[in-house]
Formats: structure tokens, sequence, C-alpha cells
């Protein structure tokens, strides 16, 4: 038998519920120094978001840290089932402390633990740090695209529209199914690709996923969590068990904050 026959084979006895993780958690990064500025642009009514970083280097605010340390001790409390045997996390510097944090706290900080550019932030181009207001008067023809398009197709110039984020995770699902099935895995990452990802995970439309968006802003550090099930899809399916669930910072009385991404003004 050939190698690729060998492997063929070998990939057709396998379980089908190892094509998927065993659970999934996916977290937003905590608060940040961005979008603490953001909202002081606001407030100020300014075009302009102050930041001194690129915005893959914007730092956790204090608050932020707090977040992700609560975080880390509510899965040190949950832990009789398991804790992450993998961690995925954002290359962007809010993320990747998010991650850190939650695991040094959360007494898994032995996981296994990769940076994945596919979980990056939404790429906003020529509109990024702009409050609505500086959109409005510096590029107004996008304000008027992104009204007749709808944030899920609008594409600003340099940046990206949500489909060309779902293609990328489209990639990065792959990539969990393949090295990950049957793990516990945690991805720490971005409000637009949390979002993004129950598109993905649970066949979404555009109109359902955008109501959700709708309803409210993920919160920093919230927890939305999926576990395996074999009972309802041929070959199982990942099943929503919580969205934007915030007991973990409520039992620890940590702040709770629900900033847009710093880019994202045209809401």
């Amino acid at each position: 038998m050939s190698a690729l026959a060998s492997l063929g084979a070998k990939l057709k006895g396998t379980p089908m519920q190892y094509r998927w993780p065993r659970r999934l958690w996916i977290v937003r990064h905590g608060e940040s120094t961005g979008n603490v500025a953001r909202q002081a642009a606001i407030d100020a009514g300014s075009p302009e978001i102050n930041i001194d970083h690129r915005d893959i280097d914007v730092p956790l605010s204090p608050r932020g840290e707090t977040q992700a340390v609560a975080l880390g001790r509510w899965f040190a409390r949950n832990s009789a089932d398991g804790l992450p045997e993998v961690v995925l996390t954002s290359p962007y510097a809010r993320a990747h402390a998010t991650a850190r944090l939650i695991t040094q706290h959360g007494g898994f900080s032995d996981a296994e633990f990769s940076a994945d550019e596919r979980l990056r932030e939404k790429e906003f181009g020529v509109l990024d740090r702009l409050t609505t207001a500086g959109i409005q008067e510096r590029f107004p023809e996008q304000a008027r695209f992104r009204s007749l398009l709808g944030k899920f197709y609008h594409r600003p110039p340099a940046g990206e529209s949500w489909c060309d984020v779902i293609l990328r995770l489209r990639s990065f699902m792959d990539t969990v199914g393949l090295h990950h099935g049957g793990q516990d895995v945690l991805v720490v990452s971005h409000q637009v690709v949390v979002l993004c990802l129950r598109y993905l995970l649970e066949r979404l439309s555009e109109e359902e996923i955008l109501e959700i968006d709708r309803e409210g802003d993920v919160a920093n550090c919230s927890v939305t969590q999926y576990e395996f099930s074999e009972m309802r899809r041929k070959g199982g399916e990942l099943l929503l068990k919580k969205y934007n669930f915030l007991a973990p910072l409520h039992e620890e009385r940590a702040p709770v904050t629900a900033e847009p991404p710093v880019a994202d003004a045209l809401r």
C-alpha cells in the first residue's frame, strides 16, 4: 500500500469527533489603551483617536489586565473537567497579553501556546483611528458606501470586510480541526473575530450575525464556549453553550467593559 493510500485509510477510520475540538472557548481580549482612547476621542468630539502605537502594539489597560486575571482564576476554579490544552491567540499585543495572563492565573501555563496571524484584528485601512465624525469629514464617500453595502460586505480602501475576515477564519478552523481534534482549545482574539467565528460555526446568515452584533458589543474578556456533539449532524458539530459570558468577571468583581474596536466607528 502506498504512503498516500495508507494515510487515507487511517483518516477514514478516524472517529469523527476527533475532527473537532472537544471544547472551544473564544475570548475577546481585555480592555486596551486603544479602547480607552477611542472613547476619549468620541467624548471630546475629535475626528481622530490619539494612540502612540501601531494597532498591533496597543497594550492592555490596567482594567484589561484585571479582567484577564479574573478570567484565568475562573478557569482555575472550574478545572474539574479539564483545562485548555491548546491556546491560540492573535499576535496583537493586547490579545497575546490577555492569553498569557489567563494561562498563568488559570493553572495551564504549560498548554501548547502559539500566535496565529489569521486571528488578527479586522483591518480598517484608511479609516483606522478615525471616529464617526472623522470618517464623515475625511472620507464621506466611504460613509456612503458603508451605508449602502452594510458592514458585512463593505471593504474600506486598504482594509477588510467581514467577508475577508471570514475567509481567513475558514482556513484557521481547518487547521484547528486538523491538528487539535478532540482537544480543549482556547482562542483569544478580537470582537469581529468572535462574531465571525459564530457565523462560521453556527452556519448563520448575514442578517442573523448582524442582528447578534446589533444586540450589543462583545465584552472584553467575555467567554463564548462551544462543546462537541454528534447528536444532530453527521460527523458531529460544535454547539454553542455560552456567549458573551461575564460571570468570570462578576465573580472577581472585575470591571466590565465593552468598547467597540478602535477603528469600528461606523456602527
